[in-house]
């Protein structure tokens, strides 16, 4: 019989029933993602894109090109110049059988930028925003393979080396995500008072708006991805995230019930 079957390879194997109630609690999690995407992409669909000359305030979509913000930050692999970067650096280790990438390092740093539509320019500060960019940089150095000098240096102003026992080059893996100058964006913000313009000194009611976090509608989204295709995305995220976690929690339902014999 199945259940027999079922019961005589968790006995064999104790350590698999910890990952089918394990998985049965991820599928809840899962499913919680995907209705938590699924209101994401209705919000993103819903509501229309503005232009900056006629912003109102509140929650609002507007989509351009990143202009320049005077001073820029540097992006530490690429010395990319930009108003944020994301990195990460990932090593390669094996003990006995098992092998995997462990995150050694990881930074971000924003700074408020203008969005340019072609109707006016909008300040924007990306604190607290979820951000999704493509990836700009990645480098793989191991055996007979250094680093670049620009991570080379990043490497020893953050005390880290690339280097492991008798002086062999670690496996290393070195990704950065980077907004630069005319990237394009698409971001979902609050719409509210701009702090660094004075009352009445506006030329245009636009001048006087900056795009954050807000404190009643907290949605605040950033990406470098046209609407339609962050809409698809979430689509399909929202649908796996749904109908896999409900798979995953009956499947894992009922194999602790047939375990217990109460199935």
């Amino acid at each position: 019989m199945p259940s027999e079957m079922l019961v005589s390879i968790i006995n064999s194997k104790p350590e698999i029933l910890l990952f089918v109630i394990a998985g049965f609690f991820g599928g809840f999690v899962l499913l919680a993602l995907g209705f938590i995407w699924f209101r994401k992409r209705m919000l993103i669909e819903n509501t229309p894109t503005s232009k900056v000359r006629s912003l109102a305030m509140g929650l609002v979509e507007v989509y351009g090109k990143v202009a320049s913000a005077g001073t820029m930050l540097k992006s530490p692999f690429g010395g990319d110049d930009c108003v944020y970067y994301k990195y990460h650096i990932d090593e390669y280790r094996q003990t006995g059988k098992n092998a995997h990438w462990v995150t050694v390092r990881k930074g971000v740093e924003r700074m408020r930028f203008y969005l340019d539509d072609g109707t006016g320019q909008v300040l924007v500060d990306p604190k607290g925003a979820g951000i999704e960019t493509s990836e700009d940089y990645r480098y793989d150095s191991g055996w007979g393979k250094d680093p670049p000098r620009m991570v080379m240096d990043f490497l020893d102003g953050n005390g880290m080396k690339h280097e492991g026992f008798l002086g062999t080059n670690k496996q290393l893996r070195f990704i950065e995500h980077n907004i630069a100058p005319s990237d394009k964006l698409y971001v979902m913000g609050t719409a509210a008072d701009n702090p660094f313009v004075e009352e009445g000194m506006a030329k245009q009611s636009h001048e006087d708006i900056m795009i954050q976090k807000g404190s009643f509608d907290k949605f605040f989204f950033i990406s470098d991805k046209p609407e339609k295709d962050i809409v698809s995305g979430l689509r399909w995220k929202s649908l796996g995230g749904i109908f896999g976690g409900i798979a995953l929690t009956v499947v894992c339902l009922a194999t602790i019930l047939l375990y217990s014999g109460l199935l």
